[in-house]
């Protein structure tokens, strides 16, 4: 089984430690279940230095301004002066660190993960495959009478064994998918169509009601649910290390993007966003795609941090 360990740091990064530790005693602080030596170990922390005590104000303010905490005023402490790019860096590690936060949890629940950025495959005990896409996190159910699998987090894509007295069940997203033998994806990050099937055919149950959904086919989420015609091939593309769009929304392609990257893709201009992209990129090498999306649409982008980026106005 070729497998990424989401455990390993990303070496590469050049976030603040002071910052990234700030942002976790605010959302340690916030838990309900904080303890009391939570809060000693915390005070030990506030009092190694100035630089502690301006962190911890500054990523508590810029948390209660983004809606998360009740407002108060923060501990008392000299506040470094960050504006403009500089303040927004600050809360992109702040999200960055609650955004891995939450992937741990579904890690540590897991049997099979991919890093953020990665692309993995394995088999399954009952010799089915199964193909994960990036910041995808799944675990196993398999007993003697069923194969049930949590699709925690991410998007996966199964090429089921056959066999009638074991069902294979995939869970995730607020969706049931039931197959027998077949090949489908499905996605438990809200998108649009977070199911399809490229062959055979399985049964979607949302709310209570079952769909059938067959081979060129995909569940579409929305007031009513359906079934629609759908070029699952190419939304199962990045299987082979391609992100393939023909006439999407550029906000919508930099959204697929930014699946494959640490921190933030933000858009600075919406009518930008309405452009429409037709392409083929590699999803693992997202820089490239941004600097080609950049040069066809004649866009402004700015690397602030390897956390950061900003996409501007056309020049």
């Amino acid at each position: 089984m070729d497998q990424t360990d989401a455990r390993d740091r990303d070496d590469d990064s050049d976030e603040d430690p002071i910052d990234e530790a700030a942002a976790g005693w605010v959302v340690r602080l916030a838990s309900s279940d904080a303890t009391a030596a939570d809060r000693a170990a915390f005070d030990v922390w506030l009092a190694a230095g100035p630089a502690h005590a301006a962190a911890y104000a500054e990523m508590d303010a810029l948390w209660r301004q983004l809606g998360h905490l009740p407002d108060r005023a923060p501990p008392p402490a000299k506040r470094r002066s960050r504006t403009g790019p500089a303040c927004l860096a600050a809360a992109v590690v702040l999200g960055s660190f609650l955004a891995s936060q939450a992937g741990l949890v579904d890690w540590l629940r897991s049997d099979l993960w991919s890093g953020v950025g990665d692309i993995t495959h394995a088999t399954l005990p009952d010799g089915s495959r199964v193909d994960l896409n990036t910041g995808t996190a799944l675990a196993l159910h398999f007993s003697g009478t069923e194969r049930r699998i949590a699709l925690l987090r991410g998007e996966a894509v199964f090429d089921v064994a056959r066999d009638p007295g074991r069902p294979f069940v995939v869970e995730g997203g607020g969706l049931r998918v039931r197959a027998v033998g077949t090949v489908f994806y499905v996605r438990a990050d809200g998108a649009g169509q977070p199911v399809g099937v490229a062959e055979g055919r399985v049964e979607v149950t949302a709310a209570g009601r079952p769909l059938a959904v067959s081979a060129g086919e995909a569940f579409r989420e929305g007031p009513a649910h359906a079934v629609v015609k759908a070029d699952v091939a190419r939304a199962m593309a990045w299987r082979d290390g391609r992100l393939i769009v023909s006439g999407e929304r550029l906000s919508d392609v930099l959204a697929e993007l930014a699946r494959y990257r640490r921190g933030r893709i933000l858009l600075l201009d919406r009518r930008a966003g309405e452009r429409r992209v037709t392409g083929a990129f590699d999803p693992r090498h997202t820089d490239e795609a941004l600097d080609a999306l950049a040069a066809s649409l004649s866009l402004r982008v700015a690397r602030l941090t390897p956390l950061l980026v900003l996409v501007g106005s056309p020049l």
